[in-house]
């Protein structure tokens, strides 16, 4: 039988984590990848710190016990930037009011330690389940995912897995995904003394915003039960190079954000239709220039399978009460562990509301529930033997 988990060790080693500065960008996850690797080690994993750049590694911990299924956790190493607005150090732990402080102590390093307690438990009781128990723990999911994007290219055999992001203790199905093109509207350099020997790309780009503005109000019909309304905005805009000069190109960063059931390639052509017929009604040209790295496309588990049902049991069991399905209006990583076969849910401890928010916390008793929850919901799939549902 495996012992519930303590406070005081969750608590030493989510400060050990929140040491650790894997602010994103630049990333520089390394050293925490390290502490990560030695915990597996620690515990009976085979386990490898596997290289994607200078200062950047994923890590994953395989432990093999019998024929079965594999489960797999996974959260991501890296942070937003902590930021202006903190009482204390955002990355020295501290305590206050039931609740543990810093950043990332929800986002994600409160549902990496809460990982990492219940693969000790499960493998301390391995005679009560059979199969492959996977930790992988990435980088950069907070930009452009490069971490499982790199894992999910080696084709691993996942089965199951829980995806460690902060949900309160709740079982998310179902995410959006996003797409950021980056557009260029193109002027004609010129004097700002003369104007009028040039084209003002900024002035030209006006078609552009009100296109947007319209063509957000059409996306916002697209909806999904979990994950709410598709959307269209601009996030960034950048013209001209010197204060005396007409601006001869001005580029705007565009975030548009899909629900489950879209088309990522069918969304790309519709905005590339957009830009050019903008550039083409303001009498000048229009492009999409490059598409911003992101998180990923939207995904979803049928909520009729089995690993759902598993993580509802548990979520009532240690819970004490029954909460309904849930989708992020954000992205993460679940949908590259489903471009493998993987099926899975999103659970963690912490409120996404005070993720990348100054004074970031997650309440210790969440983090407690979250070990029992993710272990159950294990050792539900593992202890039983399950095979894999292919058809959800």
């Amino acid at each position: 039988m495996s012992s519930p988990p303590n406070a005081a060790s969750l608590k030493d080693e989510l400060s050990r984590l929140v040491g650790f500065d894997t602010q994103n960008p630049p990333g520089r996850e390394l050293e925490a990848a390290h502490f990560i690797l030695n915990c597996l080690q620690q515990m009976g994993c085979r386990a490898e710190a596997l290289p994607l750049s200078e200062g950047r590694a994923n890590v994953v911990g395989i432990f093999e016990n019998g024929p079965g299924p594999s489960f797999a956790f996974n959260t991501h190493i890296d942070v937003v930037p902590a930021g202006e607005g903190w009482t204390g150090d955002p990355f020295k732990l501290r305590e206050e009011g039931g609740s543990l402080f810093g950043r990332g102590s929800c986002d994600a390093k409160g549902p990496m330690v809460a990982m990492l307690e219940a693969m000790r438990q499960l493998i301390a009781s391995r005679d009560s389940w059979s199969g492959t128990l996977l930790g992988v723990f990435v980088a950069d999911e907070e930009v452009g995912s490069l971490g499982a994007k790199t894992y999910v290219k080696q084709s691993p055999k996942i089965d199951y897995c829980i995806i460690g992001e902060p949900t309160s203790c709740t079982t998310v199905t179902a995410h959006k995904g996003s797409l950021r093109p980056l557009v260029r509207v193109y002027g004609k350099t010129a004097h700002s003394g003369m104007p009028d020997l040039g084209v003002n790309a900024i002035l030209k780009s006006a078609r552009l915003l009100e296109m947007v503005v319209e063509e957000h109000q059409r996306t916002a019909a697209t909806s999904h039960p979990l994950c709410g309304n598709a959307s269209l905005t601009l996030t960034r805009a950048q013209g001209g190079h010197a204060d005396n000069v007409v601006p001869e190109h001005c580029d705007f960063l565009l975030d548009r954000r899909m629900v489950p059931g879209e088309d990522e390639d069918e969304v790309k052509r519709s905005i590339a239709a957009l830009v050019d017929a903008a550039g083409r009604e303001a009498g000048t040209r229009a492009e999409i220039i490059d598409f911003v790295p992101t998180t990923g496309g939207a995904s979803e588990t049928d909520p009729g399978h089995p690993i759902v049902a598993a993580c509802q049991d548990a979520c009532l069991a240690h819970n004490g009460a029954a909460s309904d399905l849930s989708g992020f209006q954000g992205g993460c990583d679940l949908v590259h562990f489903r471009s493998v076969g993987a099926r899975g849910v999103v659970l963690g401890p912490g409120e996404l509301t005070v993720a990348h928010q100054p004074n970031e916390y997650v309440p210790v008793d969440d983090l407690m529930r979250s070990v029992l929850i993710y272990q159950q919901t294990a050792m539900t799939m593992l202890g039983e033997g399950r095979l894999p549902n292919l058809e959800t």
